[in-house]
């Protein structure tokens, strides 16, 4: 194999459904909440035997009551719902990778064989959908704060945390900083797709280790994190006000990424070639001259595979 031949036949088997993050749950929360907050929930259907995943409280319970609040809990969405004399019960939704909502108007038919569960109201249908023969979205209820509270794995806000508790976060365990910003038990609501954008933005290495990180290193992402996140949050709540998004537009690969997804593409800043790292199904996006100071990572698959034939540097990947 040569190594033009491996430059222009990209991997589609690395190329998944994106898991929504934090953004898109953001946008997804705020358009839920103009249209069914202060709303009467008529009835619930589960149309998938996999999405449910409590008994207790039952589902009925949510059935006539009103929807009290939308919020986000890590990646997942939560419908809180107002009884009288009883404590709130929340739908706590997580769409894993293929999960969407859809809006429907009254007498429009909800999707075929992708639709899992409709929250109808009188003026419409809340239709979760899942476009995967893997069914890993789910539904669970819960009853009072506590029990909300249980369902959280921890991560801290990154909208609003300190730089100093930023650093001393991350800081806590010595691993890449790629992994340390997707733990949901680090940080909330960061994945695949807006970590490399945030590591482009902060001109840092995937592989970088937390704990050799410089004070000057985290206030760089701690800065970067922040801005492309609440960019992004901002950018898609204005696109799903004007109208609620169709399945296809909640997704990671977006032209106006910088990284995410434009392996081979020219990078915006510096216009080298961006990389990839792919690791099971997740793959990793940066720039070598802007993130790594010239060197190319090494991709397991292909490094393993090629052994001292894999080029270190863009020099090396470019040269003919």
């Amino acid at each position: 194999m040569t190594m033009l031949s491996l430059r222009i036949m990209p991997e589609d088997s690395a190329q998944h459904l994106p898991m929504p993050e934090l953004p898109d749950i953001e946008a997804y929360a705020h358009a839920l909440r103009r249209l069914v907050v202060g709303k009467r929930l008529e009835s619930v259907a589960i149309l998938s035997p996999f999405l449910l995943r409590s008994v207790d409280p039952p589902l009925g319970s949510i059935e006539g009551a009103e929807i009290a609040a939308i919020s986000r809990l890590g990646k997942r969405i939560v419908l809180e719902t107002r009884r009288t004399s009883h404590a709130p019960v929340f739908a706590v939704i997580h769409l894993m990778i293929a999960g969407r909502f859809l809006w429907l108007d009254p007498g429009k038919k909800p999707p075929g064989k992708i639709t899992q569960a409709l929250f109808r109201f009188r003026h419409g249908t809340l239709a979760l959908t899942e476009a995967s023969t893997q069914k890993r979205a789910s539904l669970t209820l819960v009853e009072g704060p506590a029990a909300l509270s249980a369902l959280d794995p921890g991560g801290l806000d990154v909208l609003t945390i300190t730089p100093s508790k930023f650093a001393a976060n991350l800081r806590a365990t010595n691993r890449t900083i790629k992994r340390a910003l997707t733990d949901p038990r680090t940080l909330s609501g960061i994945g695949n797709a807006y970590s490399d954008e945030t590591l482009h933005a902060a001109k840092l290495s995937p592989i970088a280790l937390t704990q050799k990180m410089s004070d000057d290193q985290f206030n760089r992402l701690h800065a970067a994190t922040q801005h492309v996140l609440k960019t992004w949050t901002a950018k898609l709540c204005a696109e799903f006000e004007r109208a609620f998004p169709k399945s296809g537009e909640v997704t990671a690969f977006r032209p106006e990424f910088a990284v995410h997804g434009k392996f081979g593409q020219p990078c915006p800043v510096c216009n080298s070639p961006i990389m990839r790292i792919i690791h099971a199904e997740n793959e990793t996006n940066y720039c070598a001259t802007c993130q790594t100071a010239g060197k190319v990572l090494a991709d397991r698959s292909m490094s393993r595979l090629l052994k001292d034939d894999w080029p270190r540097t863009l020099a090396e990947w470019n040269a003919e």
